[in-house]
């Protein structure tokens, strides 16, 4: 359970400490119509080009993007590439990158030449030394990593195997950081998982995750049980395995594995989406959110960042228009009748394997205590459905004079709501038929209420769903509301 803006204002406090493998990514986009006279070659006609600042460098935009700040520990050739990405860290908001440079080696840089009809990848240049940093740099990055340390939240070490993530520093980084209380999340390339020994988290994707366990890693079960022997060999907490559209699969060394389908979105480019995974998950974590909690937000960035060209950065206010999309709807839209439509909506959400919450009410007068218990409901689910009493079922359970607010308006103020997804209109006294039909995976109510007083606990519970009950804020309530109005009037 999570209420994101919450979380977000914990978010923007916290402070990053990245360290991996600086790259610049440029990107080419044009169009091939025809053949090269002097070789059997595609000649793209270039429309335009741009530049990003890519790998470790990624990471750390994405920490900035999202609301918090990074310090950002990498390594730069002395050529044009690392002077422009020194000069483009230099213009980042809430970056501050301590750069060491190496003569020896050049910057990495990767060209891609895109469809910019099609959005499709025809070609890649690199320019890079995928060789580990000399010992002389690599004793300079140790001591330049170990006094930010102090300075920060948790630690992420962004690992592209272009020499910056020695064995030794990883070593010395893990050591230091475990011994301040630090987090310590790894994107990792080796498939040797004992050199991240002591890390928090490791982040690999599904091929990264075969190759280090030598598991086929074709289900979800197959995961979590390499994952438990993996764990074991690195002596971490969690691996969250990330397998593009089949979602994500996080496995802590004590509980179940959780697994999160990807969100359904037209993938523009996948280019930098790992990096906005490992960022959200450092800067969530960072803050305070459990594993469910970061992984969801994790999930939920990805999608964004493939649904856009390029090495994407997703913002705060772009990933709250993801995790609470129907917010963004007009009132209308998130009305409906328990007949067909309402039908046609679980069926989409089920077939996306989202989570279901529902909680019900008359909310007659809307207060800041139904706002706290629909958020907490929010975040305890993908979709939140409120059962919202009709007028004729108002008036049978609170008697004359009451509703104060026909149902339409009672029903729009709800909508309105960002932690609200559908609205339902039910004229029953209870909303037991309701429950039946929707078979929410966990159904809210406010702390007021036990257990055994919420209705369709029994359907929900037998469904394999829970009951949340959520604590009230004292002081707030409609009848009373209502009672101090009438009274002021005599």
């Amino acid at each position: 359970m999570f209420d994101f803006d919450a979380l977000s204002n914990v978010m923007v406090r916290q402070t990053v400490l990245c360290v991996g493998d600086l790259m610049l990514d440029e990107f080419v986009y044009g169009e091939v119509s025809r053949i090269s006279p002097e070789a059997p070659a595609p000649v793209i006609a270039v429309q335009r080009s741009e530049t990003n600042i890519g790998g470790a460098g990624n990471v750390a935009r994405n920490v900035a993007s999202l609301g918090a700040r990074c310090i950002f520990v990498a390594l730069v050739g002395e050529d044009e590439a690392g002077a422009k990405l020194k000069a483009a860290l230099a213009q980042q908001d809430l970056i501050e990158s301590v750069l060491v440079s190496d003569s020896a080696r050049p910057t990495t840089r990767k060209v891609r030449f895109v469809s910019e009809h099609f959005s499709t990848h025809m070609l890649r240049a690199d320019w890079e030394l995928a060789s580990p940093a000399s010992a002389e740099v690599e004793q300079k990055l140790i001591e330049t990593i170990l006094p930010l340390l102090p300075r920060v939240d948790i630690v992420l070490l962004s690992d592209y195997a272009k020499g910056v993530l020695t064995a030794r520093v990883i070593r010395n980084v893990i050591d230091a950081a475990r011994k301040l209380g630090k987090r310590v999340i790894v994107d990792p390339k080796s498939a040797n998982f004992a050199i991240y020994r002591g890390a928090t988290l490791l982040t690999p994707n599904r091929k990264e995750f075969a190759e280090a366990t030598r598991s086929r890693a074709e289900s979800e079960q197959d995961i979590a049980d390499a994952a438990q022997d993996a764990m074991t060999l690195a002596d971490c907490e969690a691996i969250l395995v990330t397998q593009s559209e089949h979602g994500m699969t996080l496995v802590p060394r004590s509980g179940e594995a959780i697994h999160v389908p990807a969100h359904p979105v037209k993938v523009r480019d996948v280019s930098g989406a790992g990096d906005t995974v490992v960022a959200m998950l450092a800067v969530a974590l960072a803050a305070g959110a459990d594993w469910e909690t970061a992984l969801r937000m994790a999930n939920a960035t990805a999608a964004v960042a493939v649904s856009k060209k390029g090495t994407a950065i997703v913002t705060a206010a772009e990933l709250r228009r993801k995790i609470l999309p129907h917010a963004y709807l007009a009132a209308e839209e998130k009305i409906v009748a328990a007949g067909a439509d309402l039908d046609a909506q679980l069926k989409d959400w089920r077939t996306q394997d989202l989570r279901i919450g529902f909680t019900n009410g008359c909310f007659d007068i809307l207060h800041p205590g139904h706002v706290k218990v629909l958020t907490a409901a929010r975040g305890a689910c993908d979709r939140l459905i409120v059962g919202l009493n009709s007028d004729a079922s108002v008036k049978r359970l609170k008697g004359e004079g009451r509703p104060v607010q026909d149902e339409r308006a009672r029903a729009e103020v709800l909508a309105a709501l960002e932690a609200v997804d559908l609205v339902v209109l039910f004229d029953e006294d209870t909303p037991i038929e309701l429950i039946t039909r929707v078979r929410p995976s966990v159904l809210v109510k406010g702390g007021d209420y036990s257990r055994d007083q919420v209705v369709g606990h029994e359907i929900v519970e037998a469904g394999g769903g829970e009951v949340l009950l959520v604590e009230v804020l004292p002081g707030f309530s409609t009848t009373a509301l209502v009672d101090r109005v009438r009274r002021s009037k005599r």
